[in-house]
């Protein structure tokens, strides 16, 4: 089994490596078509902004890459992010939104949170479908969140989660698969998902 994961310079990428070496697996890092082309699974991490993952991409060539891989894509936090057709965080000054990779008619918005702090830090509730990146996680299992965008809640939505109000915390579309908290950092039902990202698809 190899595991890449695609490097568009706006992530620190190791605590994803060291985690999928958690549970018996060794991940690669790399923005090279030619290296991404020959994993069995493609992760997409990325911190910062939708316009700097987006600008990253857009860097590495990799846009076509990613819209067009027949094989299973996990997007994490904003790897997720930019699986909608647009975002509106952008930054101060640019248009009301960034274009995305718009695997999903979706918009990612900024969290309508009546007074809560922004971002949405720490743990929280994942309330989730059948779907097989779910398996053996219980219902409303606590996951690590970190970011002040969402992504609406629509057909494509697998996991909800509510921070002031509700938005789409998995999805999943096709090949494509995205989760806005950190599997990563969530201890066991990250290890879990993660575990089921590799073994059912």
């Amino acid at each position: 089994m190899k595991i890449s994961i695609i490097d568009t310079g706006s992530a620190n990428l190791n605590s994803v490596v060291q985690a999928f070496k958690r549970i018996g697996y060794e991940a690669i890092v790399s923005s090279e078509i030619s290296e991404l082309q020959n994993a069995d699974r493609l992760v997409l991490p990325g911190v910062g902004t939708a316009a700097a993952v987006m600008d990253g991409i857009n860097k590495y060539k990799l846009r076509d890459f990613i819209l067009e891989t027949p094989k299973p894509l996990l997007g994490i936090c904003l790897g997720m992010q930019i699986q909608a057709t647009d975002s509106e965080e952008v930054p101060l000054g640019q248009d009301s939104v960034i274009e995305c990779l718009d695997i999903v008619k979706a918009r990612c918005v900024k969290l309508k949170c009546d007074g809560l702090r922004l971002p949405h830090m720490g743990w929280n509730t994942v309330n989730h479908t059948d779907h097989p990146l779910f398996s053996d996680i219980k219902q409303d299992a606590y996951f690590y969140f970190d970011h002040s965008f969402a992504m609406q809640t629509g057909d494509y939505t697998i996991g909800k989660t509510t921070y002031g109000t509700e938005f789409s915390s998995a999805i999943a579309k096709d090949n494509f698969m995205g989760v806005q908290f950190h599997p990563e950092k969530s201890s066991a039902a990250g290890e879990q998902l993660l575990t089921n990202f590799i073994k059912n698809f």
